[in-house]
């Protein structure tokens, strides 16, 4: 949706709105929010609306604590899982300093940069999500439990598949939110799904992710179950990614579309820049130590490679029409934090165009089944979390992208888990402790 200040305010007032949410993101890209009534949101469009910003990990100390949730107009949304009388609506919001200045840690924000710079080069990228999440049973007393809610397999149908009333909930609620599903199925594993929606621009895509999140969580609560997007909830079972499917435009066109054209070229620079930098920026991505349970697994990728429509490749160029010709990146998972990972991505695409960098060949061979001896040559994505720390903390490229003390507060946490990680001899009951009711 694309409202004025103007029409929000005359919307609420019209529609029996009586509470405001007001959303941001922390650094990991938990979403927050801040409920206010309707009668505080001219003012909050003004003035803004003042929050304890050292309570939020990532962002401010004490001694300088107050930061104010700027609502953006655009964003509204009607949360369609709140009664129809005194219905609540939310806003995505800017962060700002009081004296006005952005807050340099707002991840909203630092994507709305990079997307400036992309496209005052004269590139606009667009983006697509395929996410993936369990469902699992609750006890008696409403916790959680490891129990899948069925025992389906990869596209059953009822009775294998039980998720199919919720994920049919779950899509007419989104498209209730102004977000279009394509297509919805139940994934290979117990109580596995997968919901996808229409691409958009990079900004809207991540916004669509944070709220997909949500409500996902937010119908399984209302059947009695609990949804998990743990990278790998389950030891012996697949695990759930979030690919992330990436078109590039110049001037309105799809450049991954004609492979004939001259422009085609972009493609593949925008291609290998994302490749060169994946190393150093796979914390982002893969942000959790369970997240390296799942790589290298059960078509999750192990090797820095691509090729076409194979996938056991990290890049895979599906076979695609149209406006829909496109990449997917298939290494990252939902412990991710989208604003952050679309700038990186982003920006890492653009300098493999303005450096013109030389696509490596594809490799048409599948990497799962492969002799790694065979494979020697073949760089790897980092192995542990430990490791992914290592390579982001010592990358000028970040840097470009990422405020200093942004990388230092990030990286500091995720050090915090590896040390709770690595002192744990059960690793599962160390990961389960740290992500499982939290993704």
């Amino acid at each position: 949706m694309d409202y004025k200040t103007s029409e929000v305010l005359g919307f609420i007032e019209e529609n029996d709105i009586k509470f405001i949410r007001l959303a941001f993101c922390d650094i990991f890209g938990n979403q927050k929010n801040i409920t206010i009534m309707p009668t505080e949101l001219k003012r909050a469009f003004e003035e803004g609306v003042s929050f304890d910003a050292s309570a939020v990990t990532g962002f401010m100390n004490v001694e300088e604590s107050d930061l104010l949730l700027i609502p953006e107009a655009s964003t509204m949304y009607l949360l369609p899982w709140r009664m129809q009388h005194g219905r609540v609506v939310r806003f995505f919001c800017n962060i700002k300093h009081p004296d006005g200045r952005n807050f340099e840690g707002d991840c909203r924000n630092i994507l709305k940069q990079v997307i400036k710079e992309s496209r005052d080069k004269g590139f606009v990228c667009k983006i697509g999500c395929e996410s993936e999440f369990y469902l699992f049973e609750q006890d008696e007393f409403g916790n959680p439990t490891m129990i899948p809610y069925d025992r389906g397999t990869y596209c059953d149908i009822y009775p294998n598949d039980r998720c199919e009333n919720i994920r049919r909930d779950i899509c007419l609620s989104l498209e209730e939110m102004g977000i279009k599903t394509t297509s919805s199925h139940h994934e290979q594993g117990p109580g596995q799904n997968e919901i996808d929606y229409e691409y958009s621009d990079a900004l809207t895509a991540a916004d669509n992710l944070i709220s997909f999140r949500s409500l996902v969580k937010t119908k399984a609560c209302e059947n009695g179950l609990f949804a998990s997007f743990m990278p790998k909830p389950l030891n012996i079972e697949c695990g759930s990614g979030l690919h992330i499917n990436i078109s590039l435009y110049k001037d309105g066109v799809n450049l991954f579309k004609d492979k004939s054209s001259d422009n085609y070229k972009y493609t593949k620079k925008f291609l290998a820049g994302i490749l060169n930098r994946i190393e150093e920026i796979t914390l982002f991505l893969n942000s959790s130590t369970n997240s390296y349970a799942r790589l290298g697994k059960d078509k999750a990728p192990k090797y820095i490679t691509w090729s076409k429509e194979n996938r056991s490749q990290l890049i895979r160029i599906p076979a695609s029409k149209g406006d829909r010709c496109r990449m997917e990146l298939r290494s990252p998972d939902s412990s991710c934090n989208p604003y952050i990972v679309f700038a990186l991505l982003i920006k890492a695409g653009i300098e493999g165009i303005e450096n013109n960098l030389e696509l490596c060949e594809p490799k048409n061979i599948n990497l799962f089944d492969i002799d790694e001896n065979k494979v020697n040559d073949l760089k790897k994505l980092p192995q542990d979390l430990n490791e992914a720390i290592n390579l982001a903390k010592d990358s000028e490229f970040i840097k470009t992208v990422l405020p200093q003390k942004t990388i230092e507060n990030y990286i500091n946490d995720k050090k915090k888990e590896w040390d709770i990680y690595s002192s744990i001899t059960d690793k599962f009951k160390a990961e389960k402790e740290l992500y499982f009711e939290v993704l």
